[in-house]
């Protein structure tokens, strides 16, 4: 570790890091991000949904001790929830109260008015600013549901770390934050962020990777039944589903069947918990009859 700024000095001990608060992480994602945190470069996650890349952010303001500020996309999340706006109702009581005490100096209220004090601060802007605890983690979720025209407004940010409002002036990051973008790929994100990004795709573990997330996520679970889980949940990978199912929907399965007080797999155990596995009625009907009895015959040999 760098004393001094907290952040590892070596791939391997991001690695180390990462380990530590449970997040087995294979080297080449390790390796992005000790570059992204040694470079200042906002890095960018690409993969399925519940592969990990939301807990790559939480796991380093965990591990830094730096805050956490997250910014979950949407369609039609615009600059006054994501970035800043005016409180207009204060504002109005402010121009109300200086027509009352007879303050006609029109330029000095406009002025007034936009204060520091009415700004309403949404996560980038508080991301930018100064923190105790060193810059923070911005986390900027799911980028790829957001629209086109809010991504064109984060380039100033990811490029210069700073905000222009247009009645103060330019906002910048004394301390660049570090940034974690995320995106499940349901639309292919413009070049031009990227480019200001280290890139990375999170795929889905291998077995061994996975069933050390399950024994430390699911301290509970015997080591047969965890096995059964991870091998269940390889071979349904490479099944014909709409939704594969994640690592966090592979942790959610452990914990029910452990609250079940289930010991081992069985065709009974598994259809009636699928829905903590499979999302979607049509891929869950898939897994009846023959199927179902045919993955778990091959999660379940030489175990």
């Amino acid at each position: 570790m760098n004393t001094a700024s907290g952040l590892p000095t070596s791939v391997d001990a991001t690695l180390d890091l990462l380990n530590k608060r449970g997040y087995f992480a294979e080297r080449s994602l390790a390796t992005v991000v000790y570059l992204s945190l040694r470079m200042g470069r906002p890095l960018f996650l690409e993969g399925e949904a519940g592969v990990g890349k939301t807990e790559i952010a939480k796991v380093l303001s965990a591990a830094l001790g730096r805050n956490l500020i997250r910014l979950q996309c949407y369609e039609g999340l615009d600059v006054a929830s994501a970035v800043y706006e005016w409180n207009s109702a204060a504002q109005m009581i402010a121009i109300r109260l200086a027509e009352a005490a007879g303050d006609s100096d029109r330029e000095q209220l406009s002025h007034d008015i936009f204060d520091e004090r009415y700004l309403i601060k949404r996560p980038l802007l508080r991301a930018l600013e100064p923190d105790v605890a060193g810059a923070p983690v911005l986390l900027i979720d799911e980028l790829d549901r957001a629209d086109e025209a809010f991504e064109a407004y984060l380039l100033e940010i990811l490029s210069d770390f700073q905000v222009t409002i247009p009645e103060l002036g330019t906002v910048k990051a004394p301390h660049p934050p570090i940034v974690i973008v995320t995106s499940n790929r349901t639309r292919e994100i413009h070049d031009a962020l990227k480019r200001r990004c280290l890139y990375h795709w999170v795929d889905y573990p291998s077995a061994e990777r996975e069933l050390a997330i399950v024994k430390s996520r699911v301290p509970g679970i015997s080591a047969k039944l965890s096995q059964q889980v991870v091998g269940f949940v390889q071979a349904l990978r490479d099944q014909d589903f709409y939704k594969n199912p994640g690592v966090a929907e592979t942790i959610d399965w452990a914990t029910a069947l452990t609250e079940l007080d289930a010991r081992s797999l069985t065709p009974e155990v598994v259809g009636d918990t699928l829905g903590a596995l499979l999302k979607y009625q049509d891929d869950i009907a898939k897994m009846q009859g023959g199927t179902l009895q045919k993955v778990l015959k091959e999660a379940t040999t030489d175990i």
